[in-house]
């Protein structure tokens, strides 16, 4: 029982680091998905931990989030990834068909867009659209910084992108995009 203890001693903070990491990278459905079943391993070696030791409130606790851990994998490796595969499978299909090609819209935030000279220039944070006449107002796009921190966002018009299942295209460089004024995080414009 001492080494099975041990095992879990070491198993379950590794595995609760390793999933934190998972989720909050937002990777996209799939992986915060993986997240949730390497949370499972966590909270089941917490959960042995805490048989080991006596300590009852570990062991609820754990318990508990096994179960909030099994509507995750739920919630994002079956209904999330079906939508995903369902809006990459419209697209892909639409590109061939003879009606107007489609963009998966849920799959808008987290696309990289990619510049004239094929450079990535930054990262769709989000897209608003206008209420009257449902028409896409502006795309915000992150650039520059390191995970949120000294990031610059900039409002790109919708007809300077090109939508495919391919991605987020556009004519500008890396240094137009940075030439252009930045958004206030908290005023952007309406």
């Amino acid at each position: 029982m001492d080494a099975l203890a041990d095992a879990a001693g070491w198993i379950a903070p590794a595995a609760t680091m390793i999933a934190a990491m998972m989720t909050a990278a937002n990777l996209g459905a799939r992986v915060t998905g993986w997240g949730f079943i390497v949370f499972t391993v966590g909270s089941l070696g917490w959960s042995a931990v805490a048989l080991a030791s006596g300590q009852a409130n570990l062991l609820w606790t754990n318990a508990f989030l096994t179960l909030v851990n099994a509507v995750g994998i739920w919630r994002w490796l079956g209904r999330q990834a079906r939508y995903d595969d369902g809006g990459r499978a419209a697209m892909v299909r639409s590109a061939a068909a003879r009606v107007p090609t489609l963009f998966a819209v849920g799959s808008l935030a987290g696309a990289k867009v990619v510049g004239r000279d094929g450079a990535a220039l930054g990262v769709v944070v989000e897209a608003m659209m206008r209420c009257k006449g449902a028409t896409l107002a502006y795309v915000v796009v992150s650039e520059g910084g390191v995970g949120g921190v000294g990031e610059r966002l900039h409002a790109l018009e919708p007809g300077e992108l090109r939508f495919s299942q391919d991605g987020v295209t556009c004519d500008l460089t890396p240094d137009d995009l940075r030439d252009r004024s930045i958004l206030d995080e908290k005023a952007w414009p309406i």
